[in-house]
């Protein structure tokens, strides 16, 4: 089984978006480990809205937490111990697509970390890139982090608008992959997902 794991520079950078390119690309499976913000939506139901091909399956999240905070301050308002160990990845003959929550070195508990569930997983990773004020320290730490872990990096996509001047030196920097780019969408639909989604159907034919 290929896991592809999703991750950003940041929280709200565009992971969901990416996510469910890839799912509707690769007709694969999706799973969120762990999920803030239940009590106003979940990226599972978004990505279930977005995707239409019938080949792929939705797995339950590990963790649902009501409050939209990091998933270390979310359970521990209710009451909860995100523990790395207890996660039990869905076994699916699938791709599966797993989306992470915020950047790398958001906390599952005291000690454990996003970038540690990546490393248990031994999944690729793909990383998300969105144009801030800031966003090219957060790339470079990120992408610095991921390879001083060992991590397999499969490559970035950026999301929103371009910013060539931005690009370009991160892309000197790391010399990573750029395996696609997304634009910052009104509305998203299940038909621009799949526009999206043609362009990265030649991870199909890219060895794990």
């Amino acid at each position: 089984m290929r896991k592809l794991f999703v991750t950003g520079i940041g929280t709200d950078v565009g992971k969901t978006v990416v996510s469910s390119v890839l799912v509707e690309a690769l007709k694969a499976d999706y799973w969120k480990p762990v999920q803030t913000g239940s009590f106003f939506s979940t990226d599972t139901g978004k990505v279930q809205k977005w995707v239409s091909n019938s080949e792929s399956k939705f797995h339950p999240e590990g963790y649902l937490l009501k409050q939209y905070m990091s998933p270390h301050a979310a359970a521990e308002l209710e009451d909860v111990h995100i523990k790395l160990s207890d996660f039990k990845i869905p076994q699916t003959e699938n791709t599966l697509i797993i989306e992470g929550a915020g950047g790398l070195m958001v906390p599952l508990n005291r000690t454990e970390f996003m970038i540690d569930m990546i490393e248990q997983f031994d999944a690729e990773v793909v990383l998300v890139i969105q144009n801030y004020l800031g966003s090219i320290n957060h790339t470079l730490l990120s992408i610095d982090a991921l390879k001083n872990r060992g991590l397999n990096i499969l490559g970035v996509v950026f999301n929103g608008p371009p910013h060539q001047l931005s690009q370009d030196i991160i892309m000197d920097y790391c010399g990573l992959k750029i395996l696609g780019r997304i634009n910052k969408e009104k509305d998203l639909t299940a038909e621009i997902i799949k526009s999206y989604a043609k362009e990265f159907e030649y991870l199909q034919a890219v060895p794990a």
